[in-house]
């Protein structure tokens, strides 16, 4: 029964890169981590990512404390391209602030964005796009399922993008209102149950606090599809902030366009010491339409193996009662 689960899962798999290269049957989001996935949301697909953020932030240097309570949000629209796509990346920041640098106490709040970018993502190679190439083995789960050398090529895309810091925004004083961002997203699928993104980024380089940054994120599904587990880790370096950050936390899909998660992460150094939690959700808003003829780029042999694959997918999909 395993073996035939994993032989469904992979023909659907297989068909969904062949035919549509960014779209997939459930949603495909990048929470609860940092990094940017290397993949689209698929050409006509409207997706929210939010949630809610705690941090503890002790600055041992200045002597300052401060609970931080912010709002992320993500908007990711694919259009024009199954390679393309606009994202909007927030965040707004509620900050209750402790100076014991001067005498007494002082007490203060801040609040503004502390995130707020606008881009534009693009896949510039897809290892899957070759159906003959990324064919799956349909008589061997083991070839299917343990790391091959080919999966060790990544999808490799492209990002640009501008911070909006608009009004005197307490936590970014000096920051010009528009800077330019850029970054190198890689994702390897190493297994069809292991996948490896990293985010390379330099950020803010026309202002006189250029930063640069990466994210490293290895997410596992479980033996249910619906839970996935991922362990981070961040790294900035500028004149004004370095830091390294490491975070883990998990995923549930409830529906093939909902999922929700949870996550924690501390970081290395006391200036500041930084600890946080944040949960959030993910919701897609999917009007992608496939292409017509969906099986010509398939041999007969494939063809009658991925239509009795979709005839067990009732028995095996966690979301029976939603397909089709």
């Amino acid at each position: 029964m395993k073996k035939s689960i994993y032989l469904v899962a992979i023909a659907l798999i297989a068909l969904t890169h062949e035919l549509n290269a960014q779209y997939t049957e459930v949603i495909n989001s990048n929470r609860p981590g940092a990094s940017y996935s290397a993949f689209s949301v698929g050409k006509n697909v409207f997706q929210i990512e939010g949630g809610f953020y705690y941090e503890r932030w002790d600055h041992s240097g200045l002597r300052t404390k401060s609970n931080r309570y912010a709002m992320d949000i993500v908007f990711r629209y694919g259009f024009l391209f199954e390679q393309l796509e606009l994202i909007y990346d927030g965040q707004y920041t509620f900050a209750k602030v402790i100076d014991n640098s001067i005498g007494n106490p002082r007490k203060y709040n801040q609040n503004d964005f502390t995130k707020n970018t606008l881009g534009l993502k693009y896949l510039i190679y897809d290892p899957f796009k070759d159906p003959e190439r990324n064919k799956p083995d349909l008589y061997s789960w083991k070839a299917n399922n343990h790391l091959q050398w080919r999966n060790l090529i990544p999808a490799v895309a492209i990002y640009a993008g501008v911070n909006l810091n608009f009004g005197d925004n307490p936590f970014y004083p000096e920051q010009e209102s528009l800077t330019p961002k850029v970054m190198l997203a890689t994702q390897h699928h190493l297994t069809p149950n292991w996948v490896f993104v990293m985010n390379f980024s330099y950020d803010k380089f026309t202002s006189d606090n250029p930063l640069y940054s990466y994210v490293l994120t290895l997410t596992h599904a479980l033996r249910d599809p619906r839970y996935t587990i991922f362990v981070e880790h961040q790294g900035f370096k500028s004149d004004y902030y370095s830091d390294g950050i490491f975070k883990m936390g998990a995923a549930r899909l409830f529906t093939k366009d909902l999922q929700l998660d949870a996550s924690f992460g501390i970081n290395i150094k006391d200036t500041p010491a930084r600890f946080f939690g944040a949960i959030g959700a993910s919701y897609r808003f999917d009007f992608h339409r496939d292409p017509k003829h969906q099986y010509d780029n398939f041999s007969e042999k494939d063809r009658e193996f991925i239509k009795e694959a979709k005839k067990k997918r009732k028995n095996t999909n966690p979301f029976e009662e939603i397909e089709d």
